[in-house]
């Protein structure tokens, strides 16, 4: 089984980890046992994501919102101690992907959701320090807003709720997983897609149909699971390591 630096080493570099600035403390949050055979993947870190994990007997927990943010005290006290004695007493290692896995061209979040929906890349989408977290993509047959609903609502167990104010026809696609804000919107408005896909839901009903825009929000936690899922593949073949999805959802 590998050694955990050689895991957080892989990580850091196959997901870019040092490639845009994030509130979030991207990598290695918490050092556990010094070898990995299995690892959990869970959207949060949260004390019943770790509870999870230690029933699948996993050495690690991989999570897209971790412990530590920038707009936080880093302090381990109070609840914050509460919730990391787990891990100090179970030994896992928690790793953590905030915006590096929403923007990876490969096992991302926005790049896997527009694979589902059978678009390819073609554009950045959404920058953040000079760097894109989001993506436009394009396929080469039409399709309908009902059809993208379908296939999200399926494979991301998703509710989603819908906008069809644009085009009936759709190639072209526009996405941002989790927090797309009003800025995505716009933006996606301003690229003229004629898709929009994003999280969490914002209040522009009116501008969307006054514009003839099509969009649809899938929930946040929804639209953070397919990356998670997409990077365990990846480690199962690179690493030769056992992996666990714990799929805790937030209605939100």
């Amino acid at each position: 089984m590998p050694k955990l630096n050689k895991v957080v080493t892989f990580l850091d570099e196959f997901l870019r980890t040092g490639e845009i600035k994030d509130s979030s403390w991207n990598g290695l949050q918490f050092e556990g046992r010094g070898e990995v055979k299995k690892v959990a993947f869970a959207v949060d870190a949260a004390v019943e994501a770790f509870e999870e994990a230690a029933k699948t007997a996993a050495d690690m927990l991989i999570v897209h919102h971790g412990h530590f943010w920038d707009n936080r005290n880093p302090s381990i006290r109070d609840w914050a101690k509460d919730r990391m004695k787990f891990l100090f007493d179970s030994g896992i290692s928690l790793y953590c992907s905030h915006l590096p896995l929403d923007r990876h061209p490969v096992v991302g979040h926005n790049a896997q959701i527009l694979k589902l929906l059978g678009a390819k890349i073609t554009d950045e989408f959404i920058h953040s320090q000079s760097a894109n977290i989001g993506w436009i993509g394009e396929r080469k047959k039409h399709f309908s807003i009902k059809d993208a609903e379908k296939k999200l609502s399926a494979k991301l167990n998703a509710e989603c709720t819908v906008l069809p104010f644009g085009p009936e026809k759709i190639k072209t696609i526009a996405v941002c997983s989790g927090g797309g804000s009003y800025g995505g919107f716009y933006e996606a408005m301003d690229a003229g897609v004629d898709l929009y896909i994003t999280g969490d839901a914002v209040e522009v009903y009116y501008t969307a149909k006054d514009s003839g825009m099509n969009v649809i929000f899938a929930g946040h936690h929804a639209t953070e699971t397919i990356g998670l899922k997409s990077l365990a593949e990846v480690l199962e073949k690179k690493l030769k390591v056992e992996t666990v999805f714990i799929d805790l959802p937030t209605g939100l």
